[in-house]
C-alpha cells in the first residue's frame, strides 16, 4: 500500500459479502434454495483468492458471510478468522429482510451467528442484510438486531434502486435506536449534482471505469468520513457457470465485466487506506447521531418525533 494515500484520508472499510454464485437476488426466480446442496459451490476457492489478494496488499477485512456457507464451509471460515480478519453475519440462506417478520428475522439471525461462531471460533457481532434490505418496510429490523446484542449493521443503502434502497436514510453513520448503542453504518454513496449516487462497490465498481469509484471515495474522505466498499466472491470468478435461463438484466448485471474484477480491486486497495468493519464502525459510533424511523420511512432525532 501507498504510505501517503493510505495516509491522507480515513481508514475505509473493506467487506466481502460471502455468498456463492447460484444465492445471489439476480437468480433468485431460477434457481430454487431447495436446489443448492446439489450445486458445485465455488466459494471456497474464491475466498481463497482473496485472502491472498488481501495478505499480498497487508490489509484487513470483514467477511459478511451465509450461514448456508458456514455449516458447508467451516474450514474456510476458520481460514478467514486467523488470517485476522473480522467475521461477520450476512444471514443465514440470503432471504431479503422485508420479506421476513420479526419472529422469522430473529431467528435468521441466532441461526446465522450460531454457525459462523461455530464454524470461524470467533464472536460476531456485525451485520449486513442481504441486498442491503433493512429500509423503510422494516422498521423493527433495529430492535431485533439489538435484542440479539449486535454492535452495528451495514445494511442500509441510501439510494433510490430497482432492487433496494431507502433514500430517505442518511449518507453516514447513524443510531437507529434512542435506547441502544446500535450503529449502523449505510453503504457508501457519492454527490452529484445534488443526486445520490451508488458508489459502494459491488455492480456498479464492476461494471463503471476505476475512475468513477476513485472519484467517489475521494469524495466521501473529503468530507472525513470512511466509505465502505464491498464485493462477492464470485465477481473474481469469470470461469463461474452461467445461467442461461435468468432474465437478461440479471445476466448483464452478474456476468459483466467478471475478468476485470481482481485487477480493479487490487488498484483500489492500493489507492486508499482499509480496515475492517468493526474498527470502522466503532470509530463512527462515537460521533453518529441518534436518528429514529418515522412515518412513511423519515428518519428524525427521538425528541423531534417525541414533540
Amino acid at each position: 500500500m501507498d504510505e501517503a494515500r493510505a495516509s491522507s484520508g480515513p481508514v475505509n472499510g473493506l467487506s466481502v459479502d460471502v455468498e456463492d454464485w447460484f444465492q445471489v437476488g439476480a437468480f433468485e426466480t431460477v434457481i430454487d434454495r431447495s436446489d443448492w446442496p446439489a450445486i458445485r459451490t465455488r466459494v471456497e476457492r474464491n475466498c481463497d483468492e482473496i485472502l491472498a489478494l488481501f495478505d499480498a496488499a497487508g490489509v484487513k477485512g470483514t467477511f459478511f458471510t451465509l450461514g448456508w456457507v458456514a455449516v458447508r464451509h467451516p474450514r474456510l471460515l476458520r481460514r478467514i478468522a486467523e488470517a485476522g480478519h473480522e467475521m461477520a453475519s450476512h444471514g443465514w440462506d440470503h432471504e431479503r429482510v422485508f420479506r421476513m417478520d420479526a419472529a422469522t428475522f430473529g431467528r435468521d439471525l441466532d441461526m446465522s451467528r450460531k454457525a459462523i461462531e461455530d464454524a470461524a471460533g470467533v464472536k460476531v457481532s456485525g451485520y449486513r442484510a442481504p441486498s442491503f434490505s433493512i429500509d423503510a418496510r422494516t422498521p423493527w429490523a433495529f430492535d431485533v438486531l439489538a435484542e440479539q446484542g449486535y454492535a452495528y449493521s451495514s445494511s442500509v443503502a441510501p439510494i433510490a434502486h430497482d432492487h433496494y434502497g431507502w433514500r430517505e436514510a442518511p449518507r453516514f453513520a447513524f443510531h437507529p435506536l434512542a435506547d441502544s448503542p446500535l450503529v449502523e453504518i449505510p453503504v457508501t454513496t457519492a454527490t452529484f449534482a445534488g443526486r445520490r449516487l451508488a458508489a459502494g462497490g459491488g455492480g456498479f465498481f464492476r461494471v463503471l471505469p476505476y475512475g468513477f469509484s476513485r472519484w467517489a471515495i475521494r469524495q466521501v474522505n473529503a468530507e472525513g468520513r470512511p466509505a465502505v466498499f464491498y464485493f462477492h466472491p464470485w465477481e473474481i470468478d469469470p470461469d463461474q457457470p452461467r445461467v442461461p435461463n435468468a432474465p437478461l438484466r440479471s445476466r448483464l448485471r452478474h456476468y459483466t465485466n467478471l475478468g476485470l474484477m481482481a485487477g480493479k480491486l487490487r488498484q483500489l486497495i492500493g489507492d486508499f487506506a482499509w480496515g475492517r468493519m468493526d474498527e470502522l464502525a466503532a470509530r463512527e459510533a462515537e460521533r453518529a447521531p441518534t436518528l429514529v424511523m418515522g412515518p412513511g420511512g423519515t428518519l428524525a432525532p427521538a425528541g423531534a418525533l417525541a414533540a
